[in-house]
């Protein structure tokens, strides 16, 4: 289905032809000024060099061409040249109409859809979540809805981390307080156990005992990084314990991943990554751009064109251990293998800036992505606190996400009871839908790459920009639309009334804006748009709701076409708060 703004640009394209101008000059935008009219062209002063004349004298030409049109009204030409004009009615109904009766609401699907694989999340096995893995989590679920959405194969990889200093850590710690376990013995030559010798709760204990530990005893730190050398280098009681580690941690990353709605279809990991890389940098130095520099092995990135330096990608470490740059690049040739992506984005914090240039300019030149292989770094600003600084706990320590969560679900809690008509279960259960809601919008309503301030109150609050705020409307309408089916009515077969207010051509106007603006979500990779977006619509839907007796009106096929109309508004926001991530409740 082709966007309103197309449509409308090829009747002003075809008056510009039979007036005698180049039909490209008819390129229709939305009014920047909504109180003079709804659509502007400004094609009549390009027009005005193209053909020496005066730009208001063509944009007059262009508007006596289009009187009678029935799809733009109220044509008028504006000095020097601008040509003002409003969507006729009839014709913006029956777009609406159309948009309500197709798939997506007439969002075209690609021809050729692409494979894409979103990397994020990001979190590392043996440690528990916190603040720092929200970003990744929210920013990165929406791109991946998003770009589903638009009809493509998407492919969410957790990519965890567990390849690095913490298995060390863990071991060597573990070792510390059961030597007798069978992983630490050299001949040892039996199955393992298949059980693991810690629970999650445990891990959090050892992991930060080793850390300390590490910080305070040279011997110890010593330890744990020939601890990690040995693991990376395949001892096999090492990988068995690592194993363990990364499957107690799985479990537990799943349940608190679940509660912030977001689902992998990858587990992955950096140690997956492992099988690849001894052949992909033997593949780097046969080609000759992998060479010897103090030891490690390191691959030129330099460009011609950079007007500032950077440093070599280390591909090797001197003690021959893999490093970021090193199990993200045998990572590329893992999905290459496996999914021949077409594209490859990574939700990471953008302070990674430097990492992800080295990588993707060394898998172009070791030829490990094809060329047409898009890698996009999607780098995510800080979380800030009130203070202005990156969000801590009260004490300064880092705040658990599950925390967090609690939190703002406790703060949506008590704004619910504040106006108490239903029980303490049931608020509670809906305290944790608008929680998510208020979370993840406001995370998710400003653009990625910007710092924000996160702040519990305003964030829960069922006003202004919200997440609240958006799912209060969705339940105002859907109590609008349980009541006229109680009341004897149906949501079926419904059609549209010519819009007779404002505020009823305002609504339907911001639904025709749907595909517009998630085409424009998918091209950015900006879940901030949709954000915005339903953000307008849930305004025009209140101003309308407002200043029409919907309920009340006598005219049963007016209503019905009112009803429609609502209809359409709830499920274009639901469509919006899905590729979000979160949902609306049925009452607040």
């Amino acid at each position: 289905m082709e966007k309103i703004l197309e449509q409308i640009s090829k009747e002003i394209s075809k008056a510009f032809e039979e007036a005698g101008y180049d039909a490209g000059l008819g390129k229709v935008t939305w009014s920047n000024r909504p109180d003079l009219c709804e659509l502007q062209c400004n094609g009549a002063m390009a027009g005005a060099k193209l053909y020496k004349k005066s730009p208001i004298m063509i944009a007059n030409e262009v508007a006596a061409k289009l009187e009678g049109s029935k799809v733009v009204t109220g044509v008028e030409a504006v000095n020097p040249g601008f040509l003002n004009m409003n969507i006729a009615n009839e014709f913006l109904t029956e777009y609406i109409s159309g948009m309500s009766e197709a798939d997506k609401f007439g969002l075209n699907m690609p021809e050729n859809p692409l494979t894409i694989v979103v990397d994020y999340g990001g979190a590392n096995v043996a440690k528990p979540l916190h603040v720092g893995h929200l970003r990744p989590a929210i920013i990165g679920e929406s791109v991946k809805r998003i770009c589903k959405y638009m009809g493509h194969n998407v492919i969410g990889d957790a990519h965890l981390g567990d390849w690095g200093l913490q298995m060390g850590e863990v071991i060597e710690e573990t070792k510390c307080r059961m030597p007798e376990l069978p992983y630490f013995d050299p001949d040892f030559t039996g199955e393992y156990p298949t059980e693991p010798p810690f629970t999650i709760a445990d891990l959090e204990d050892i992991y930060p005992t080793a850390s300390k530990k590490m910080k305070e005893d040279e011997a110890f730190d010593k330890l744990c990084h020939e601890a990690t050398v040995k693991f990376q280098k395949g001892d096999r009681g090492y990988r068995a314990l690592g194993r363990h580690i990364i499957n107690v941690s799985k479990v537990d990353l799943e349940r608190n991943y679940s509660k912030l709605n977001v689902h992998f279809d990858l587990w992955k990991g950096e140690s997956d990554a492992d099988p690849y890389i001894a052949d992909m940098v033997q593949a780097m130095v046969d080609k000759g751009i992998a060479y010897e520099s103090q030891g490690a092995l390191v691959v030129d990135i330099a460009l011609p064109e950079d007007k500032k330096e950077y440093p070599p990608c280390i591909v090797r470490k001197s003690d021959g251990a893999a490093i970021y740059q090193t199990t993200d690049l045998a990572t590329l040739v893992q999905r290459e293998q496996d999914f021949h992506p077409d594209k490859v984005v990574y939700v990471v914090d953008k302070r990674q800036d430097l990492h992800f240039i080295q990588v993707f300019r060394t898998a172009r030149k070791a030829e490990i992505v094809r060329p047409e292989t898009e890698l996009v770094f999607l780098g995510f600003g800080t979380m800030n606190g009130k203070d202005g600084k990156p969000f801590k706990t009260r004490d300064g320590g880092i705040l658990r996400l599950e925390q967090l969560v609690g939190n703002i679900n406790e703060a949506v809690y008590n704004r619910i009871m504040e106006n108490r008509d239903e029980s303490e279960d049931k608020a509670k259960e809906t305290s944790e839908i608008v929680g998510l809601a208020a979370l993840k919008y406001g995370d998710l309503s400003n653009q990625a790459s910007k710092d924000y301030v996160f702040d519990i109150d305003r964030f829960a609050s069922f006003e202004g920009n919200t997440g609240p705020y958006i799912l209060y409307t969705i339940v105002r309408i859907k109590s609008i639309l349980s009541k006229y089916v109680q009341n004897g009515g149906s949501l079926e077969n419904l059609s549209f009334n010519v819009p007779d207010t404002k505020q009823a051509k305002n609504l339907m106007m911001e639904l025709t804006k749907f595909a517009s603006m998630m085409e424009s979500a998918y091209e950015e990779l900006s879940p901030s748009k949709v954000c915005s977006y339903i953000y307008d619509l849930a305004n025009s839907f209140n101003g309308f709701y407002h200043e029409t007796k919907i309920m009340a009106e006598e005219d049963k096929a007016k209503q019905a076409g009112y009803i429609a109309l609502l209809v359409l508004c709830r499920d274009v926001l639901e469509a919006c708060i899905d590729v979000l991530g979160f949902s609306a409740p049925d009452r607040m």
